[in-house]
């Protein structure tokens, strides 16, 4: 048992030595080498962006109002039309025999109308002579007066007919662009059947959403200054639309679901490049602001929160969190939790660990 002793004693003794030994080599150890920058303030042109639902100036649904045999379309589906073009025609047989039926009931009532004031005159003359009752005289004024009553009702029927006969002739409201033709020549309408979507696109309008805070922001600077505000677009596949923008108008009131303002702004569409219905990312310009811009790359994302490290006296770095307003050509704009005198860490903000000691250098920018 002694012999056991005394043999591990000088084994405990090497361990601590070698311990002791590296804890002193941990602690001459030069701090690594991080970039490091101070928190840049400049003024600078900010931009907001906005999701943009884009809609045609006018978009109407084109109907036929009378059942019949789509007998011509006289269009193509793209086509560029005028205003009062024709557009298509519907078969009139029916409405023709109808209107002939019109006509006919009309001339009728004419001529009973005429004779019985025939025999109101004679009716007349035989009571001036008093050979018949002032009676009969009172009786043949409410016969004429019933059929001249015929006569309006069948002239209201000949217009009636002849109003569904102009609609078997469908003309384009205004200028625009015809949409898809889902019929063809020949096929049987029923009434409101859909034939078309007719689309104003000379100007185009763009609706986006601002939230309530936004839209302070907007009105502290000015409504004059807000409406006249140049806009850009960005199209789906990423490039820039051409034509420059001018917001038009916003609702009056805040959406009790998104809790925000509705904006309208205008976009001209010389080149019919803009359809109705389309999305884009719409832009709007802001006045130069002094604001502070930390580099993404000094940006460390962690649950939906962003953190920088930020370098203390001693140069150890501890993280920080701060409130972004937007992003910008690879930056961050600082809303709140740093200030122009913060020293943060440039790079590796992957690779460091808050409290970790440094030795800062300047950056390879």
């Amino acid at each position: 048992m002694n012999k056991n002793y005394f043999i591990a004693v000088p084994a405990l003794i090497l361990v601590s030595a070698c311990t002791d030994l590296n804890a002193s080599r941990d602690n001459s150890a030069e701090p690594q080498s991080y970039p490091v920058i101070s928190v840049i303030e400049k003024d600078t042109a900010l931009h907001a962006q906005y999701v943009a639902d884009i809609q045609a100036r006018k978009n109407v649904e084109i109907y036929a109002r009378v059942p019949g045999i789509l007998e011509h379309i006289h269009v193509d589906e793209g086509e560029t039309v005028r205003k009062g073009q024709l557009l298509f025609t519907i078969n009139d047989d029916e409405l023709q025999i109808a209107l002939s039926k019109a006509n006919a009931a009309w001339n009728n009532a004419k001529a009973d109308a005429h004779v019985a004031e025939v025999e109101l005159q004679r009716v007349q003359t035989l009571v001036h002579k008093k050979i018949i009752s002032k009676t009969e005289q009172e009786l043949a004024e409410a016969k004429l007066n019933a059929l001249k009553a015929k006569i309006e009702e069948a002239l209201s029927e000949k217009q009636t007919v002849l109003k569904r006969l102009s609609y078997t002739r469908i003309h384009s409201p205004f200028d625009g662009v015809i949409d898809r033709l889902p019929l063809k020549e020949g096929s049987f309408l029923p009434e409101n059947t859909q034939l078309t979507t007719i689309s104003d696109i000379h100007s185009m309008l763009a609706y986006f959403k601002v939230s309530e805070s936004e839209y302070l922001k907007l009105m502290q600077e000015g409504r004059d200054s807000t409406m006249a505000a140049s806009v850009s677009l960005v199209l789906a596949d990423g490039s820039l639309y051409p034509y420059p923008g001018k917001i038009e108008t916003y609702g009056s009131e805040i959406d009790d679901n998104t809790g925000s303002v509705t904006f309208r702004a205008d976009f001209p569409n010389p080149r019919k490049m803009l359809k109705h219905g389309a999305s884009g990312t719409l832009i709007i310009g802001r006045p130069n602001a002094r604001v502070l811009m930390v580099p993404q790359k000094s940006v460390l994302e962690i649950q939906d929160k962003n953190y920088v490290y930020v370098l203390g006296a001693d140069n150890t770095v501890q993280m920080k969190n701060f409130e972004p307003s937007s992003r910008i050509n690879g930056y961050y704009i600082v809303e709140s939790g740093l200030t122009a005198k913060d020293k943060i860490l440039y790079e590796g903000v992957q690779s460091i660990r808050s409290g970790q000691k440094i030795s800062p250098v300047a950056p390879r920018l």
